[in-house]
């Protein structure tokens, strides 16, 4: 048989070490009041920080909302004079105004209002010959064309379309040119030279 290596004792924890070995002794007693105040800080810690960040959030809501209304004013702002002016055409005696008088106001008007809108950054999709786009343009119709270059392409703008900055207000409804295979002269052409 082989000897069994002898086994070394380990050392019994000791419950209790003298504060001369440096080991500090806390009472389970003194521990929980420790702990609960380490819990109630921590609470209270969390508490305030929540509070914080939902006046953070009402704050940030309430400056969203008063620049929104500024930036509306200012839009309404630059549109008034033109407002004004159309109402004054509005109210023109048609009896003792021309119709040339009348048409050249208006045109006025419109250019005024136009010059505030492109301040503002509005630009009109208006794009007769340019191809379709669906992010901007809203097919209203088609209309057959015989050349085949022209298939997808704005052939009309029913209503034009607004747009401010990147942002689209109204898409343009327009009617788009589309090419049928022997539909065209092209497409005989084609099909002969093949």
């Amino acid at each position: 048989m082989k000897d069994k290596p002898e086994e070394t004792p380990r050392p019994e924890p000791q419950a209790d070490r003298s504060p001369e070995q440096g080991a500090l002794i806390e009472l389970p007693e003194e521990a929980v009041v420790r702990l609960e105040g380490e819990v109630a800080d921590s609470k209270d810690r969390y508490l305030r920080l929540a509070a914080e960040y939902d006046n953070f959030k009402k704050r940030a809501l309430r400056e969203r909302t008063e620049a929104w209304q500024r930036a509306q004013a200012d839009l309404v702002q630059r549109l008034v004079d033109g407002l004004d002016d159309l109402a004054r055409f509005a109210h023109v005696d048609p009896a003792q105004t021309d119709a040339k008088t009348i048409h050249d106001g208006v045109d006025m008007v419109e250019r005024k209002l136009w010059k505030a809108l492109d301040a503002a950054g509005v630009t009109r999709i208006d794009a007769i010959g340019m191809p379709f786009d669906p992010h901007v343009h809203e097919a209203v119709s088609t209309q057959p064309t015989d050349d085949r270059a022209k298939d997808h392409t704005v052939a009309a703008v029913l209503q034009p379309g607004y747009q401010m900055g990147s942002t689209l207000l109204r898409p343009a409804r327009v009617v788009v040119l589309t090419w049928t295979e022997g539909g065209g002269e092209d497409e005989g052409r084609g099909k002969r030279e093949a």
